[in-house]
Order: structure tokens, then C-alpha cells, then sequence
């Protein structure tokens, strides 16, 4: 497996390490997932995501070249802001969901899911024309730190504050000396910040955060309580919500495609919208039990799809979950039931996400 420049930082924190997407990655610290929930709610959570992918795209051609292969407008992406976007195919199912930064006139950055380094770098290789692409993963290392005193515990480290950036917004400084890429997005349902640095300054901007915010609430927070916060904030997970054969119509994404201009796989996705999609993406309020992935969902006794994630909710303290459903049983209040080690729990089709930014942690 590989490790991320922070895996000693990791072990002297008393992590509990486990493999993911080919990485040594902390799933948990002694206080446990659902400490670490609450306090990036209430305060600030510190994130090693290195294992995530940098693919820089450049060129004079790079935004209209990215522009035909990502689904939300990339052409009119301003410099030092960034889009959520979905790299499709042929068909309209989703090869990954990606941000894009625009840091330059003809420099972008496509941040992709660990899992998918190596087939976005092919897909996208194939068929960029006009630009060149970089894989720069084996050298940017990602911390991100979020929750609401996530901007005040960084500005006392950066060398100027960053609370006046934009969400979505980007921009270059420096965090304890180390040269960053900052940009306010992140995977929380939280505000905060995603700092993108060379692999061997993270350790340093890692220290520099906790010694911050040791005051404030900040807690190193590891891949376990990360799912429960994107769950709550119902933000989807490649291999679980997505995949190559998912509309985004169908996924709840269809915001994401820019459908008035062309890119691969657009016409598919416009006719799903146009005539409706089969199924939908739903979220379920679960009475009885902690629903997992590919549990059955059924309605009276019938299976009529799968839970794609689930889990315990510690900020809605309610036991939540993302499953498709066909779309005439896809309406919030709709009952169903979810087959939880041969038992059926009653599931209610609930409306999302589960928790919205600025609701009580």
C-alpha cells in the first residue's frame, strides 16, 4: 500500500489504519468517529486526503478542451474559482466526479477520486485536444481543514487571511511557510479549506493547523467520520452513488451538466431528462437499525433496489441512508423497508441532504 506523507503523524496520533483505494489511510483516532463527527461540526476537523488525484490540464486550448469532457461549464470558469463537475461518457454514465480550479488563463487543475487516478489520466488523455495534461499526484499532498473555526484557526498560519475567498474561490499562499494552493471547497457539508501543497511541506502545514486550533476544538479526523459527514450533507461517493453506468439525472446531479453546450455523453443525459429517469437516488430515514451498503430496500416485501450507503447520523442522531428507488416511489414520506440481516426495518423516503449547512451540530 501506499502511504501519505503524514502516515507517521497518523501512527503518532494512535490512528487506526486501513487500506483504501490502494492507501494506508485512518479510518478512526482514539476518540472515535463519532467524536470526530461532532467536532468538525461544532469546531474544525483536520483531513489527510493525499491520496487524492492533481491532474493539471494547460494550454491556450485547456478550458475549451476540458469544456467537451467535464458536464458543468468549464469555458466561462473564471480564473481563481473552481466548478464541481462530472467527467461522462459516451453514454451518459458518470467516469468520475471531479473539481475543477482554474488557476490561470490556460492552466486548470482537475482534482479526481484516489480510486480513479489512473483511468481519469486515460480517459481524459485519449481525448483532450488542444491542451496538455500532468498526473501531479505522486507529488501534491491535500489537507483540508473544516468547520465552522476552520478560516480563523488557518488565517493565523497563512501568511494572509483567507476568509475573504470565495466559496468555490482559489488562490496561492503560504501556510507556516509552505507554499499552498488554498481553496474553499471541501466534502463535509462544512465550510473550510482544501490546501494543496508539494508532499513534503504537509507535514509542516499539519502541525502548524493543530497547534492553531488546539484551542479552538480542531481534532485530526479520519476517513470514518468523513463518510458521516458527507452522508448527512448527502454528497455522493464514486463507487457507491456513481459510476459509469449512472446518469447523473438519476444520481440527483443533473445541476452539474451544463446541458446548452456540447460534451460527451450530453445528448443521453438530456433525453433521460426528458423523458424521466426509471430510477432516483433517495434518502431514507431508517427506524430500527444502520442500513449498509447494498442492503435490500423493499416495498410491500418486494425488492425494488439497494442502499448504496448508510449509516448513523451523529448531528440528525438518526439512522440515515442514499438508495435507488424506481422513480414513482422516489417522493419524501413514501414508507418502504430496508432488509437488515433478515429483518425489515421501516424505511421513509426522506428529503436531503439530512443536514443542512448551519444547523445545530
Amino acid at each position: 500500500m501506499r502511504l501519505t506523507p503524514l502516515h507517521e503523524e497518523h501512527l503518532a496520533l494512535g490512528a487506526t489504519m486501513v487500506p483504501f483505494a490502494g492507501w494506508d489511510m485512518p479510518i478512526q483516532y482514539p476518540s472515535g468517529i463519532v467524536s470526530e463527527h461532532r467536532a468538525t461540526r461544532a469546531a474544525a476537523g483536520l483531513f489527510d486526503l493525499s491520496h487524492m488525484g492533481e491532474l493539471w490540464v494547460r494550454g491556450d486550448g485547456a478550458p475549451a478542451a476540458l469544456d467537451r469532457l467535464v458536464s458543468s461549464d468549464i469555458q466561462g470558469l473564471a480564473v481563481g474559482h473552481a466548478r464541481y463537475g462530472l467527467l461522462t461518457n459516451q453514454s451518459g454514465g458518470i467516469v468520475d466526479d471531479v473539481i475543477v480550479y482554474r488557476t490561470a488563463p490556460g492552466e486548470l487543475l482537475v482534482v479526481v477520486n484516489a480510486a480513479n487516478v489512473e483511468k481519469d489520466l486515460a480517459h481524459l488523455t485519449e481525448r483532450l485536444t488542444g491542451a496538455a495534461i500532468t498526473d501531479a499526484s505522486a507529488e501534491t499532498a491535500l489537507v483540508a481543514i473544516q468547520g465552522p473555526r476552520a478560516l480563523a484557526i488557518s488565517g493565523r498560519v497563512a501568511d494572509a487571511p483567507l476568509d475573504d475567498l470565495a466559496s468555490f474561490g482559489v488562490r496561492r499562499t503560504a501556510v507556516a511557510g509552505v507554499e499552498c494552493l488554498a481553496a474553499r471547497t471541501g466534502y463535509t457539508g462544512e465550510d473550510g479549506l482544501e490546501l494543496f501543497t508539494p508532499w513534503g511541506g504537509a507535514p509542516t502545514v499539519w502541525h502548524a493547523l493543530l497547534d492553531a486550533g488546539a484551542g479552538e476544538g480542531l481534532v485530526p479526523v479520519g476517513l470514518g467520520a468523513r463518510d458521516t459527514l458527507r452522508l448527512e450533507a448527502r454528497l455522493p461517493l464514486y463507487g457507491n452513488e456513481i459510476d459509469e453506468a449512472t446518469s447523473p439525472i438519476e444520481a440527483g446531479l443533473g445541476w452539474a451538466c451544463a446541458l446548452d453546450k456540447p460534451f460527451l455523453g450530453r445528448d443521453e443525459i438530456a433525453r433521460v431528462k426528458a423523458e424521466g429517469p426509471d430510477r432516483r437516488l433517495v434518502g431514507l430515514i431508517v427506524d430500527g437499525g444502520v442500513a449498509r451498503h447494498a442492503f435490500p430496500v423493499l416495498s410491500d416485501g418486494v425488492e425494488i433496489g439497494r442502499v448504496t450507503s448508510g449509516t448513523y447520523g451523529p448531528s440528525v442522531q438518526k439512522n440515515i441512508a442514499l438508495a435507488y428507488v424506481p422513480s414513482d416511489r422516489a417522493k419524501p414520506g413514501t414508507v418502504l423497508a430496508v432488509r437488515i440481516r433478515g429483518r425489515d426495518v421501516p424505511a421513509t423516503v426522506a428529503r436531503t441532504p439530512f443536514r443542512r449547512k448551519g444547523e445545530a451540530a
